[in-house]
């Protein structure tokens, strides 16, 4: 197996780790606690900081490293930053990621992130929001600290967001032609936060598993896709047929059988059900896709019933996404 993603996708482009509401990976995955949003004044604070600092990364380290209780918005802006078009040059710029990687070091190092309270979960966030920043990153050198977070049992919330985001970091290095430096230490990284007791790290360290690929990742995978949580199970579906491995039909027809439920007005956790049901079906439907170019076969006939099913579905997006894959199947068929 590869170690490096197959087709050419992103990350973003099948399921993220299933925590609804969202519509996207790791963008809508950092929820900031209730308990920070409602410090008004840091954020007033955080939105002055962004206002004046613009994208001049510079002034978003000098930010960070302050010890100030608003600077995960300063974390959050920069990792917006480097997502976007205008941070292309920045992703390559390994003195900034050095500089990244020695605020969130010295973050942990405070003892800040460990206990309860207000601060404790701020410090949490802002870790967090670091690895994303590091994680979009196009530089070898920002593995480094999110392999050593990924491994850190005393702080799960850091270990999940910096195994999310050496997802991230895997895609932009291939894409820039580049690898990690030592790959098998950043896949010993996720396959020890694949072993956690906690369901959310299982689920994204699958999800990150199937990125990397290699031997291990899919050994891994095949076992995480009979798993007791149904995050990891997906995610582990979808992970094996990035890598064109069939162990995922079974789970991605259980994914394909979810059933739609219409929410009374006004219930918004009936909505987010709804929802988390809608992208889970399309992102098993793009799964389907995925093992139908690996194996150039068309699924199983139980798979291919529900996807013709689905065709019916009360929803646009699982509707269109199934009519498309219909075809793809039926121009194979017509090939063969």
């Amino acid at each position: 197996m590869s170690d490096q993603p197959r087709h050419g996708i992103r990350p973003d482009d099948t399921l993220p780790p299933v925590e609804p509401p969202s519509a996207g990976f790791l963008v809508q995955l950092f929820v900031v606690p209730l308990t920070i949003v409602s410090c008004g004044l840091f954020v007033v604070w955080g939105f002055y900081w962004l206002a004046q600092m613009g994208n001049d990364p510079e002034s978003y380290v000098r930010a960070l490293r302050r010890n100030n209780e608003g600077r995960w918005q300063v974390a959050l802006n920069f990792a917006n930053d480097l997502r976007g078009a205008g941070g292309a040059a920045l992703k390559k710029d390994a003195k900034l990621a050095g500089d990244l990687a020695g605020i969130l070091d010295d973050e942990i190092a405070s003892g800040r992130t460990s206990g309860g309270g207000n601060a404790a979960e701020q410090a949490k966030t802002l870790c967090a929001y670091l690895c994303r920043a590091l994680g979009e990153f196009a530089v070898p050198e920002a593995a480094v600290p999110l392999v050593k977070r990924a491994g850190d049992a005393n702080d799960p919330q850091t270990a999940q967001a910096a195994v999310e985001a050496l997802a991230i970091l895997s895609a932009n290095l291939a894409a820039a032609g580049r690898a990690f430096d030592d790959p098998a230490a950043v896949a010993a990284a996720v396959l020890t936060a694949s072993t956690s007791d906690i369901v959310s790290l299982r689920s994204s360290a699958a999800y990150t598993l199937g990125v990397l690929g290699g031997t291990k990742a899919v050994e891994r995978l095949q076992q995480l896709v009979d798993d007791g949580g149904d995050d990891v199970r997906y995610n582990a579906a979808i992970g094996l047929a990035r890598q064109g491995d069939e162990a995922a039909w079974k789970t991605l027809e259980e994914m394909l059988a979810l059933p739609d439920a219409v929410p009374a007005a006004g219930d918004q956790k009936g909505q987010a059900e709804r929802y988390r049901r809608a992208m889970i079906v399309v992102n098993a439907l793009k799964g389907v896709g995925l093992l139908v170019d690996a194996t150039n076969r068309p699924p199983p006939a139980a798979v291919a019933k529900l996807i013709t099913t689905l065709g019916g579905d009360p929803v646009a997006d699982v509707r269109t996404s199934a009519a498309a894959l219909v075809r793809r199947i039926d121009r194979l068929g017509a090939a063969g």
